[in-house]
């Protein structure tokens, strides 16, 4: 329920109209699109989701062009779920709803902290030597940022349960922030969590006891040393893997020359190969 006094806009050059900002909102839901291939396998379907300053449109296709995660695992026969979480990409989102203002990535930003190039290489687009992220659709991959808010993260997993509670059982592919959603409701509910698969999650399940029993597959990519931030993050990843018996990937399993969006790199191919297998 919002308040506030009619006014009248234009809403068009010609057309102008009163709008009335009393009444009820749908707000504090995710979207969600599903596809059932005809020749489909007989594993549990799988659930994408995004992390933060995205949405589930960087599962569908890579930032040149090329299919996606979304593509590839059709081709293979899963049962596929695209989340875009609550208040990002096509779930909308309501101005003054939430705590806190929402941030936007910037391209410098996105240089640095997805590891594709040194911070004195942005200027000139020089990436790390030996980069498989498609540097020359930089500008593509910064054209499907969209707004974040830092409080709605509970939000976002009970959106997460509901959408389990649906597929039943699912294979739950997160990247970055969405490793954090999805271990909450993994913690919340994990019989509706058939396995886990983690690509450079912005954490790790708060206790090894939240993942009771779930397979945990987590994928990390390359030049993790360029940064003291990322060296921490490598530490408590490997450190993690290694109390819970968790399958922890890198280059070696798929390759060097990752960056942080695994799924968007030259060899997004053989990482989703090396993830799925168990």
């Amino acid at each position: 329920m919002s308040e506030g006094a009619p006014r009248e806009i234009n809403f068009t050059r010609s057309v102008s109209y009163q709008v009335d900002p009393r009444g009820d909102f749908a707000v504090e839901h995710a979207y969600v699109q599903y596809f059932v291939p005809e020749a489909r396998n007989d594993e549990p379907p799988v659930v994408l989701v995004h992390g933060g300053g995205m949405s589930g449109s960087c599962w569908e296709t890579t930032p040149d062009g090329r299919p996606g995660w979304l593509q590839l695992l059709l081709k293979r026969g899963y049962e596929v779920h695209v989340v875009d979480a609550v208040e990002r990409g096509r779930a909308g989102f309501a101005p003054g709803h939430w705590q806190g203002e929402p941030l936007l990535r910037s391209l410098q930003e996105a240089w640095t902290l997805f590891r594709i190039g040194p911070r004195d290489g942005f200027a000139s687009r020089t990436p790390f030597k030996g980069q498989r992220f498609p540097v020359d659709h930089f500008e593509t991959l910064a054209q499907r940022f969209v707004p974040r808010w830092l409080t709605t993260t509970q939000l976002q997993t009970e959106a997460l349960l509901a959408v389990l509670e649906r597929t039943g059982p699912a294979i739950v592919i997160c990247h970055s922030q969405g490793g954090e959603v999805t271990f909450d409701a993994l913690a919340s509910n994990s019989e509706n969590i058939a396995r886990v698969i983690a690509l450079e999650p912005s954490g790790v399940p708060k206790t090894p006891e939240d993942l009771n029993g779930t397979p945990f597959t987590l994928a990390v990519g390359d030049f993790l040393d360029c940064d003291p931030f990322w060296e921490a993050r490598l530490r408590a990843w490997s450190q993690f893997a290694g109390l819970v018996g968790a399958r922890l990937l890198g280059p070696g399993e798929f390759g060097a020359g990752s960056c942080h969006l695994l799924m968007s790199d030259h060899n997004s191919d053989d990482v989703l190969s090396a993830v799925l297998q168990r």
